[in-house]
């Protein structure tokens, strides 16, 4: 796989998010070159603490998305609570207030849909643990702008219900667990 092809990584998670991410997140090393975009379901009254947490565990820069961010190779961006994060080009990205989707702002879907608009190909985008359906429809939309499908194990996830959607709406997409998907985004 050569590392020309990829642009970059979309993860979407829910419920057992922390755990999940603690495996993959860590395990990304210094010379990771593709920005790295993330969407956990976090409710929208209180104040996300995950940039924090993972920048203390991390290698690579870790912050909560700003609107009209510049985006860095070799950065973490988290989605902040109560807004949609949305790829606008492969500069820039933007934060959006528009309702929310199966009861989510930030949603998956939408992060997922924009971000394969922009990047098209060279996209990976990976699904991790969660208990509603978010995340399927954005992941069937990077398939069919040639990007790449990664999904958790189910029988791995703490809340199957979000991996098992984006396998129906994907059936060919990578299902691993979260040792081999971290192993497997070191090699892109």
């Amino acid at each position: 796989m050569s590392a020309e092809r990829h642009g970059a990584v979309v993860i979407g998670a829910s419920a057992g998010a922390l755990d999940a991410l603690s495996v993959i997140l860590p395990g990304l090393p210094t010379g990771f070159r593709l920005p790295v975009f993330v969407v956990v379901h976090v409710p929208p009254d209180k104040r996300s603490v995950l940039a924090e947490l993972f920048q203390a565990k991390c290698e690579l820069e870790v912050c909560e998305a700003e609107d009209k961010e510049s985006i860095k190779a070799g950065t973490v961006f988290f989605g902040p609570p109560g807004y949609h994060l949305l790829v606008e080009s492969p500069q820039s990205l933007s934060l959006s207030t528009d309702d929310p989707i199966m009861f989510s702002r930030p949603s998956i879907d939408v992060l997922f849909e924009t971000a394969a608009q922009v990047y098209g190909s060279g996209l990976i985008a990976i699904v991790l643990t969660g208990a509603n359906q978010d995340g399927a429809a954005g992941l069937k939309a990077v398939v069919e702008a040639g990007g790449t499908a990664v999904v958790q194990n189910p029988h791995d996830a703490f809340a199957k219900a979000m991996p098992e959607a984006a396998i129906g709406a994907c059936p060919d997409a990578k299902i691993m667990s979260l040792v081999a998907i971290t192993e497997y985004l070191k090699k892109v």
